[in-house]
């Protein structure tokens, strides 16, 4: 691998993370905002070493005897992107050969984010938890494995349901992993997640500029098959559940419920919600 593709800090960590591959523990809890990682980390029983570049922040210790760490992606699929390919690189390859492992280790990856409803019966302060991943952003288009790890039929379907234009680039749906997902399930509204190149026109949010798709939302709104409805919409989880796919990691995505898109409504608990998410997680997790 050229250098200048796998990019190696002298001390001998990963570009962007900060991190060494003993560093690494198997069990990685995400969140986009770097401030939310001590609200995590504030529950781990002894905590190893933190770290911090960039947005990135790592919060790495112990909880109940299991190795863990909390690590802050930023906002964006464009994040994730980094973080996965780097934490898969920490687990899979030998940063000084610059060759791949022959034993392929997995990690279990848990995105807790913020959320907004598309739905007006969903109420805000809930969980919206991800079944699949729907590419809005057209990242994953730039990796060949794209096409072994979506869920054709329900991306054709999705695209056919909506009307998608061509000029906003092929939308995809990927799936979590099952057992992951469902550990976390119950006390949770389960869906298929939106995940948009960004926060306003790429979500339907229109301020001074006028939206090229106006109806997206009530588009994905309606949109039903096989038992599967878009419940929310945010900016990372489809990029996560592509990478765990194309990797070899088990992934889930869980999200807060702070905004009402049908309705309007805002909630200002950001704090006390999201704290409440931490304990949910956690305790699904570690029972």
């Amino acid at each position: 691998m050229k250098a200048s593709d796998l990019i190696i800090n002298p001390d001998g960590s990963i570009y962007h993370l900060k991190l060494r591959p003993e560093e690494l523990p198997d069990l990685v809890l995400v969140v986009g905002d770097p401030g939310r990682v001590g609200m995590v980390s504030a529950h781990f029983d002894h905590i190893e070493f933190k770290k911090q570049n960039r947005e990135f922040v790592s919060h790495t210790g112990m909880l109940k005897g299991q190795r863990l760490m909390a690590l802050s992606t930023g906002i964006g699929p464009d994040n994730i992107d980094i973080v996965m390919n780097e934490l898969d690189a920490l687990a899979n390859i030998d940063l000084e050969r610059r060759e791949t492992r022959p034993a392929h280790r997995t990690l279990t990856v848990v995105r807790l984010g913020t959320t907004g409803t598309l739905h007006a019966d969903i109420a805000t302060g809930g969980y919206a938890l991800a079944s699949h991943g729907l590419g809005l952003d057209g990242s994953l288009n730039y990796y060949s494995e794209l096409d072994q790890v979506k869920d054709h039929e329900l991306s054709r379907e999705f695209i056919r349901q909506t009307g998608w234009p061509s000029f906003l680039g092929a939308p995809y749906i990927i799936p979590g992993t099952e057992d992951l997902v469902k550990k976390l399930e119950l006390g949770a509204v389960t869906g298929i997640t939106a995940t948009g190149a960004g926060f306003y026109g790429p979500q339907g949010r229109e301020l001074r500029l006028g939206l090229a798709f106006p109806d997206m939302l009530d588009r994905m709104t309606q949109f039903s098959h096989s038992g599967h409805r878009i419940v929310n919409i945010e900016m990372e989880t489809s990029s996560l559940y592509g990478f765990g796919r194309m990797l070899g990691h088990r992934v889930a995505s869980i999200c807060v419920i702070l905004a009402n898109r049908a309705t309007g409504e805002y909630s200002g608990k950001v704090k006390k919600q999201t704290e409440g998410l931490i304990t949910y997680v956690l305790e699904k997790l570690f029972a």
